[in-house]
């Protein structure tokens, strides 16, 4: 990569990112979060990338997930806690089913900019341009609200590296103690409509019981109290993505500062296209959302690109097609990585493909959609004789009504009560964990299915 620099992105085509008008308050903003410290360490994307190549091997599974577009009106410590609560009770759950280490990447301290299927919107006749995430404009339907304006990175920046400190915090200062996260879950499954997963949650005390039996106690086993929990979003604002990125004085390779792990998404995967450009230089695991349109051609070119020494955990292949249109296109896809003997991990993407607008007007995405995608991956991947190697949700520790369906049945008449997305609709706590205990049972019919094959 010593053709490489991290401004090489300006001489390629660009989309889904903001003309901003004040070319002189741009150029002060960037040029003062050049100055800040990265937000995350070279030595922790590197960490991550090997357990992204278990997962990719079948050795360790992937959970990803987080926030549609994280707000700044929202902000809060208890909105980080809940979620990175609901994700350690789903790791758990993920973990007793894979019978492999869970690799926590929350879709956190980051996830600012989002990319839009229009360039504006018309409201009562008004045409304005289209809200793209709290680092860049607003909310509000107002000419003035829509404006880019770059003053918004450095508040995306103080709101990150926040975040990240009470996550490092709460990973390692005795919130992510092994049996008080069951015990949340324990809670989970006393409701009368959860009892069908009461069954798991009983093994799952029975394993803890007999590891404190063994006289492994949480004092003396560090790893029954902490976690490795890590951070990505989609690097589509490339001028904060720049700012951000470091020279690693270890190895000399360039780290996007931003985040643990960044994705491209599906609307600017262009091969040629200034994302693409910008993320193959980093040493960052890089994810690539792969939907109905991308063609193996494309696909190619790309793996080249993003993963030139074909290392394990690098790339990150993000599946999003719609339930009922993953045979149709992931085992073409499977069959260029093949091809090229590249080494891919392979993650299902449940929630993009499958959202609807609802009789009552929300956009939200029904459950049952959602589970039958992530079926489909599975059964997929089980006939190529290939390895699915996690999930990537959109979700949310907080009792929303976004989604439609789950055990609490959420109705089309309910999504009014909580609807609180500033973009797309999420998986709330209870859903969330739903899920969670349905793909374990995916995990385990497949391990066992394994073995009878194995000893057949």
């Amino acid at each position: 990569m010593t053709d490489w620099q991290k401004s090489n992105w300006r001489n390629k085509p660009r989309v889904q990112m903001p003309d901003y008008t004040d070319a002189a308050a741009l150029n002060a903003v960037e040029a003062q979060l050049a100055k800040y410290p990265p937000l995350v360490f070279a030595g922790e994307a590197r960490t991550l990338k090997s357990e992204l190549g278990a997962a990719g091997r079948g050795e360790a599974f992937l959970l990803q997930g987080g926030d549609c577009a994280e707000s700044f009106e929202q902000f809060s410590a208890d909105g980080i806690r809940d979620t990175f609560k609901v994700m350690l009770q789903m790791a758990m759950v993920l973990t007793y089913g894979a019978k492999v280490p869970v690799v926590k990447v929350g879709r956190m301290a980051g996830q600012f900019a989002k990319p839009r299927s229009a360039p504006t919107e018309v409201k009562d006749g008004v045409e304005l341009p289209s809200y793209r995430g709290d680092i860049i404009n607003e909310l509000d339907f107002s000419p003035e609200a829509r404006i880019p304006d770059p003053r918004k990175m450095l508040q995306a920046y103080t709101q990150a590296a926040a975040t990240l400190n009470l996550l490092r915090a709460f990973s390692t200062g005795g919130y992510a103690d092994v049996h008080q996260v069951h015990a949340w879950t324990l809670g989970f499954t006393e409701a009368d409509e959860a009892a069908k997963y009461r069954e798991m949650a009983g093994r799952i005390s029975d394993t803890l019981d007999f590891i404190r039996a063994a006289g492994v106690s949480n004092d003396q086993a560090h790893t029954l109290q902490t976690v490795e929990f890590y951070t990505s979003h989609e690097a589509l604002l490339l001028e904060y993505e720049e700012a951000l990125c470091r020279r690693d004085s270890t190895s000399g390779k360039w780290l996007a500062g931003s985040g643990h792990m960044i994705w491209i998404g599906d609307r600017t995967r262009q091969p040629d296209g200034a994302h693409v450009e910008f993320a193959r230089g980093v040493l960052n695991p890089v994810g690539l959302k792969c939907g109905p349109t991308t063609t193996a051609e494309d696909l190619k070119v790309l793996m080249s690109k993003l993963n030139p020494e074909n290392e394990a955990g690098k790339l990150t292949l993000i599946a999003r097609f719609g339930a009922g249109k993953v045979a149709e296109h992931l085992p073409r896809l499977i069959k260029a990585v093949q091809e090229e003997g590249a080494t891919v991990t392979w993650v299902c993407d449940p929630m993009h493909g499958n959202t609807i607008k609802s009789a009552s007007g929300y956009k939200t995405r029904p459950f049952d959609s959602v589970l039958r995608e992530v079926r489909e991956f599975f059964a997929v991947h089980e006939a190529e004789g290939t390895i699915p190697g996690g999930v990537h949700f959109e979700m949310t520790g907080l009792d929303v009504t976004e989604c439609t369906g789950g055990v609490r049945d959420v109705t089309d008449e309910n999504l009014s009560d909580r609807y609180h997305t500033a973009c797309d609709p999420r998986l709330n706590a209870s859903q969330s964990l739903e899920l969670a205990f349905l793909v374990a049972e995916e995990l385990t019919a497949r391990r066992q299915k394994a073995a009878e094959v194995a000893t057949a």
